[in-house]
């Protein structure tokens, strides 16, 4: 493959990892929130909170917080924000509108958890996923490497003070929290543990499989064998 097709093949299954991942995880949030009564993540108390004390809708709430939180996170940096950025935070809350639209609630307690256990798991996958190429970190992630930076706490501790944070804050305005907010608090990390290391060796593992198929396509016939050209 020259350079040339190479590059832009690359780019290709790098952009479509970006938006198929961030389409399961606007789908992976949509399923813990049809069983909501068990709790949802931190981030998405504060935007059903929202919801729930001011209209429009979660998804809309989404990207209004991420839309504050990427242009504090500019204003301390001084530059602007990676295109992959801004379309997560407007991709993911679409994303959210469109399957809590779609999905019905479960309406027995063992399926609550089947859904919201399942929900977490591919919330993770589709952080692994959309991650995997680089293209940009969603805003909070963002404010997290920025606070860390600046301020030289651990990551994990800047990251469980914002979201304690945010999650008070959204219980507060009626947000729910229960069970599976502590679930996620506590084991989402592992199962995006999992995820993160096997969606960067499936991207990579697709973009040199390409590379294969087109040197065996574009690569030169040899004469008498089994080709019959000799």
């Amino acid at each position: 493959m020259n350079r040339i097709n190479q590059t832009r093949y690359t780019l290709i299954i790098r952009w479509t990892f970006f938006f198929v991942g961030l389409m399961i995880l606007g789908f992976g949030i949509s399923l813990t929130m049809q069983a909501k009564d068990l709790g949802i993540g931190p981030w998405d108390v504060l935007h059903y909170g929202l919801f729930l004390q001011f209209g429009l809708s979660v998804g809309t709430w989404s990207i209004i917080a991420g839309i504050i939180v990427v242009t504090a996170t500019a204003l301390i940096l001084k530059k602007r924000p990676q295109i992959g950025t801004v379309l997560n935070m407007v991709l993911i809350g679409i994303f959210i509108d469109l399957f809590n639209w779609l999905l019905p609630e479960p309406n027995m307690l063992w399926l609550e958890v089947i859904v919201f256990v399942g929900g977490v798991a591919v919330i993770a996958l589709g952080i692994g996923i959309y991650v995997a190429p680089g293209i940009g970190a969603g805003p909070r992630d963002g404010l997290m490497l920025v606070i860390t930076e600046k301020t030289g706490w651990k990551v994990s501790a800047v990251r469980n003070g914002i979201e304690i944070s945010v999650a008070l804050i959204g219980w507060l305005l009626g947000g729910p929290i229960g069970f599976g907010t502590i679930f996620i608090a506590f084991f989402f990390g592992s199962f995006l543990g999992y995820a993160l290391p096997y969606t960067k060796q499936l991207l990579h593992f697709i973009i040199r499989k390409g590379d294969t198929y087109e040197d065996i396509y574009q690569g030169t016939l040899r004469p008498d064998h089994h080709d019959r050209i000799s």
